[in-house]
């Protein structure tokens, strides 16, 4: 059987392959940007493929080879005025999944949990989950798609899911390292513990305090300016409610802590420390500027794609935990 022309020209990959002295394998790589050739050889491909008025046909390759050539991105939050999608998680993480797919010559859709049916999620090939949601539903519910997965989050202790996280336990105790550093030992927790990474993060922050102090948790509803400010709004009304540190699993919940004290007239950090999470952009910038754990998004979305591809291809993968450092400021 011949093999199937383009709509626009009468030459086929094989035509297209023989002109450029090279495989027809090279030349479907060179026309997808793939990594594993050359640059010099994809500009002399695509030269040769202009000239003579050749279209690569992303559709009739995918059908023939059963692949989409696409992943889904899936992000489990759920964009609210206080925490929008333009928050530098999950963008971050979203850059460094872009940047290895794209290379890798797959296309990204991004989307949420609740368009699953779509299909542009039922047609790709893989689904990385950022954010396992609370009690990991998020993750149950895409593990039911049968489509390989990987996931941004914490590791669920006898879970075979693949995670790529940041060491959640690490900086939670780095939080509490710093408050002892401070003599502080009335502290205040302030994150959903429902959430994987979140609890890891309380953990690690109640056992490196080792006793040296109290440690109350309060749940805000979300991980929002407003929550943070609302909930410790309302512990400052509490008849003898007294803290001296605020440990907070976002820094927009520890913004809106430090603005809850301040109208309060208690000044950070002298009668209260404050300690944020993922040190964002805003956080330096902040006033007074944040002291928080920083992740390292980028990378984490750069392994999560990585560890896509392998087991797209077949590769034998395993979680991944990434180091979390703690950004010393003023609070």
């Amino acid at each position: 059987m011949a093999p199937p022309k383009t709509p626009d020209s009468g030459l086929t990959m094989e035509d297209l392959a023989r002109v450029a002295g090279v495989s027809k394998i090279t030349v479907s790589r060179a026309l997808r940007n793939s990594p594993l050739v050359t640059e010099a050889t994809r500009d002399k491909v695509r030269k040769i493929a202009e000239e003579q008025g050749y279209r690569f046909n992303v559709s009739a390759r995918n059908l023939r080879m059963g692949r989409s050539y696409s992943v889904a991105v899936v992000v489990e939050m759920t964009p609210a005025k206080g925490r929008p999608m333009s928050d530098p998680y999950p963008l971050e993480l979203l850059g460094g999944i872009t940047q290895e797919l794209t290379t890798a010559g797959y296309s990204v859709v991004l989307t949420s949990k609740q368009l699953l049916d779509t299909a542009p999620v039922q047609g790709a090939d893989g689904l990385i989950l950022l954010g396992q949601g609370s009690h990991g539903t998020a993750v149950t519910t895409l593990q039911k798609t049968g489509l390989p997965l990987v996931v941004w989050g914490a590791p669920e202790p006898g879970s075979d899911t693949i995670v790529v996280g940041s060491d959640n336990r690490k900086g939670g105790q780095s939080a509490a390292q710093r408050f002892i550093e401070l003599g502080r030992s009335k502290l205040v927790f302030l994150g959903d513990v429902d959430h994987a990474e979140v609890q890891e993060r309380c953990a690690g922050f109640i056992d490196a305090m080792g006793g040296r102090g109290t440690a109350h948790i309060i749940r805000p509803k979300a991980f929002t300016f407003e929550a943070g400010f609302d909930c410790i709004s309302a512990l400052l009304k509490k008849k003898g409610a007294t803290f001296d540190g605020v440990f907070a699993a976002s820094d927009l919940l520890a913004m809106g802590a430090i603005r809850a004290l301040a109208e309060k007239s208690l000044h950070v950090p002298e009668a209260v420390s404050v300690i944020g999470y993922d040190d964002t952009p805003g956080a330096a910038s902040f006033v007074p500027p944040l002291t928080s754990v920083h992740q390292y998004l980028r990378d984490g979305g750069v392994l999560l794609a990585r560890k896509m591809l392998d087991l797209m291809n077949g590769e034998a993968v395993g979680s991944e935990v990434l180091p979390t450092t703690l950004m010393v400021r003023a609070t």
